[in-house]
């Protein structure tokens, strides 16, 4: 069983905070290397690539502070991401 680690979102309001509070969160490998956007996230959770948290699932909660950000579409396309995912599991409240 993998462990659960829950990300805070609730004081994110730039994506620079989102992936600074990601990194942090989950004691990222390769975290120095990790490009701090969505296709760099999917290269790190489906390929293993830099930013890549281990084996454990990730839960976003307060994830609705998210919405504004990207002109209101990067929780949505997290979320689809996330969907998409085959080698880990990404949950949002």
């Amino acid at each position: 069983m993998r462990p659960t680690i829950t990300i805070d979102c609730g004081k994110v309001t730039s994506e620079d905070e989102f992936w600074r509070l990601y990194l942090d969160s989950v004691d990222a490998q390769g975290a120095h290397l990790f490009g701090r956007n969505l296709d760099a996230f999917w290269d790190a959770l489906e390929g293993g690539g830099p930013g890549w948290p281990g084996e454990v699932n990730l839960h976003f909660i307060n994830a609705k502070s998210l919405a504004p950000l990207r002109g209101k579409t990067f929780l949505t396309t997290l979320k689809r991401l996330a969907s998409e995912l085959s080698s880990a599991r990404v949950t949002f409240d």
